[in-house]
């Protein structure tokens, strides 16, 4: 049995004061919340703030084992679904940093994605990835491998944004709970 691989950082997408709204307890009752999205599987998250922290959108905050500064808790692991509006709004944006924050590991998937099935490559589970660019990126990272998304932009010339690829990717994989291949998220 695999053993879930915890989070350690979150990016915060949405900051929830008085606790959620459709929360029944009494406002006076009810504790804070933090929305966020992991730094490493990009799991959904609520957190339980420590009393006083002042914790803003796109904050990073420590959620692993050891001594906490602005987290009690991870309370719960939550949907896409259960995202605030504001929550929804800031994730692409949340992703995005993630993506640029982590290039090498990004750059590296392109440098490694291999074929699925004998009709379908991983390419193909990008958004607006068909035949026509998946050969050329094949082609171009024959030649020499990738070094940065820079670098893509440059040699694949209808590809001017790989973030904004994987942003999507990890967006859909987020929004869709039964989707079949998983390339950046944890089920």
């Amino acid at each position: 049995m695999k053993t879930e691989k915890k989070e350690i950082y979150a990016v915060v997408v949405d900051v929830l004061l008085q606790g959620r709204a459709d929360d029944p307890k009494p406002v006076f009752k009810r504790e804070p919340i933090v929305q966020a999205v992991g730094k490493d599987q990009f799991k959904l998250l609520e957190l339980i703030p420590k009393k006083g922290a002042d914790i803003r959108i796109y904050d990073t905050v420590y959620i692993g084992d050891e001594e906490r500064k602005q987290i009690e808790r991870v309370k719960r692991r939550i949907g896409y679904g259960e995202l605030t509006n504001t929550g929804r709004v800031e994730l692409p944006f949340a992703i995005e940093a993630i993506v640029k924050e982590n290039e090498a590991r990004y750059v590296e998937f392109f440098n490694k994605a291999v074929p699925i099935t004998s009709k379908l490559h991983t390419f193909h589970l990008l958004p607006g990835i068909g035949k026509k660019l998946m050969w050329e990126l094949l082609e171009e990272r024959e030649k020499k491998s990738f070094e940065s998304f820079e670098d893509i932009a440059l040699r694949i010339k209808s590809l001017p944004s790989p973030v904004k690829l994987i942003v999507g990717r990890v967006l859909e994989e987020l929004q869709d709970p039964e989707i079949k291949y998983r390339l950046f998220t944890a089920r």
